[in-house]
């Protein structure tokens, strides 16, 4: 519109019904636009909760373990391991050392090494284990090129015509 005073453009934004906002004010002269400030402050407003929207968060799980723990019960902590990853979680894994536990931390290690070891194409160690206390942790992120696993069309058709044989012996 123009170079204008500025109880020029002032008059001008209140016979539109609008409001003058000054958009650069460093600028020779200041740069000023005529609009509806409300309207403006609610489009950025809209703008900011869409871009949260759009953010993913990683949820951190945690799985603790002991150096003395069983193999089957090792089997069931992968197995949540696998399916956290599988879901886009990172996973800490801990192993907690009690009393004269503390004096066998290699076996901790093994542990730590044996489950990286079985998580690799599930998951990677953002770093490598250490010690924290009387505690054992490593941190595993799932691979960025793999998406949440759908069980296969193969394995539910599998599971119905087992259920249908089982109806049929009945």
């Amino acid at each position: 519109m123009g170079i204008f005073q500025t109880r020029d453009a002032m008059r001008k934004a209140e016979d539109c019904g609008l409001d003058l906002v000054e958009i650069s004010p460093t600028a020779k002269p200041p740069v000023c636009r005529i609009m509806d400030f409300g309207k403006y402050k609610y489009e950025q407003a809209k703008k900011q909760h869409a871009a949260r929207k759009q953010q993913v968060t990683v949820q951190l799980k945690e799985v603790k373990m002991r150096p003395s723990t069983g193999e089957h019960d090792l089997g069931v902590k992968f197995t949540r391991i696998r399916e956290f990853l599988a879901h886009g979680c990172k996973v800490k894994v801990t192993v907690q050392f009690r009393g004269r536990e503390l004096a066998h931390r290699g076996r901790g290690r093994e542990l730590i090494d044996r489950m990286v070891t079985e998580m690799t194409e599930y998951g990677v160690p953002e770093q490598s284990a250490r010690f924290e206390g009387r505690f054992l942790s490593v941190t595993l992120a799932p691979e960025r090129h793999r998406k949440e696993k759908k069980p296969s069309k193969e394995k539910s058709d599998a599971k119905i015509e087992n259920s249908q044989r089982r109806q049929e012996a009945i």
